[in-house]
């Protein structure tokens, strides 16, 4: 029996066009199927954080990727073991910092955080270390806009020395009163989060640590977390200095301010311009 190649090729091109369906039929029950999955991974993390204690495990969490790196602690923890027995002033709360609370034997350590989560779960054992819950309400977008006003407004010069009763937009004068009367050795900035643009930044701890140490009529070293963001750089130049810089490892830099409060400018008179 002969076959003919023009009675063969319907038949050729039938078969060809099932293979085609079928094949289009699996994967869209195949992408069906990874959507389905996505989706109900993703109500399932909703349903996760339904809670205030499941969705703090979830904000901790988050907060852990802003811990110091082991070189960026030990920079610190060599410096308070140099400086201990001193007064040292953390805001941020992490539980590594407890350590630097055990090293300043014989000293005070005083931490502020606006996290209430991390203050229930992180608890200090020493007479001598103090965990404050204090509040910060302005976002990090308004960061230039406070950069221009402490630039132009007198009341933010370093020369004022009553810092509760400053005008200055980017002076915190609701902190408790310990620590606008203790002189600080050492201050420790990293906190608030100021993760994102809504967030708290940390204009004002970094200003604010610039004048206390500035106040304290002695060296006090300032060391500046998460430097490779644009406020906590911005700000350690502004009102740290890059004269001042003495150390510096990962993301975390170390300053050491002189207390010179007659001074009406934080740095030299070459401005750092910011673009």
């Amino acid at each position: 029996m002969k076959f003919h190649g023009r009675k063969l090729l319907p038949a050729l091109i039938f078969i060809l066009s099932c293979f085609s369906v079928l094949r289009l039929l699996k994967l869209a029950i195949t992408y069906s199927d990874s959507w389905s999955r996505a989706a109900a991974l993703s109500s399932s993390l909703r349903r996760e954080c339904s809670s205030p204690s499941e969705c703090g495990k979830i904000r901790s969490n988050a907060a852990n990727a802003t811990l110091l790196a082991p070189k960026e602690f030990m920079l610190v923890s060599n410096l308070i073991t140099h400086k201990a027995p001193c007064n040292l002033l953390v805001f941020g709360l992490q539980s590594q910092y407890l350590d630097l609370s055990s090293i300043n034997v014989g000293g005070i350590t005083l931490f502020l955080e606006d996290d209430r989560y991390k203050i229930s779960k992180i608890k200090s054992d020493s007479n001598r270390t103090r965990i404050y819950k204090v509040k910060y309400q302005v976002p990090g977008k308004k960061a230039y806009k406070l950069l221009k006003h402490a630039r132009g407004n007198p009341a933010c010069t370093p020369s004022i020395n009553l810092l509760q009763q400053s005008s200055c937009k980017l002076a915190l004068r609701n902190l408790p009163k310990q620590v606008y009367e203790l002189k600080w050795d050492v201050v420790v900035v990293d906190g608030p989060i100021g993760d994102t643009p809504e967030a708290p930044g940390r204009m004002s701890t970094i200003y604010t640590a610039s004048m206390l140490a500035r106040a304290a009529g002695n060296t006090t070293n300032v060391m500046v977390h998460d430097v490779h963001r644009t406020i906590e750089k911005w700000f350690s130049w502004e009102f740290l200095c890059e004269e001042n810089m003495v150390a510096a490892k990962g993301k975390l830099w170390n300053f050491r301010i002189s207390g010179e409060s007659n001074s009406t400018s934080f740095c030299s008179s070459r401005t750092v311009h910011v673009e």
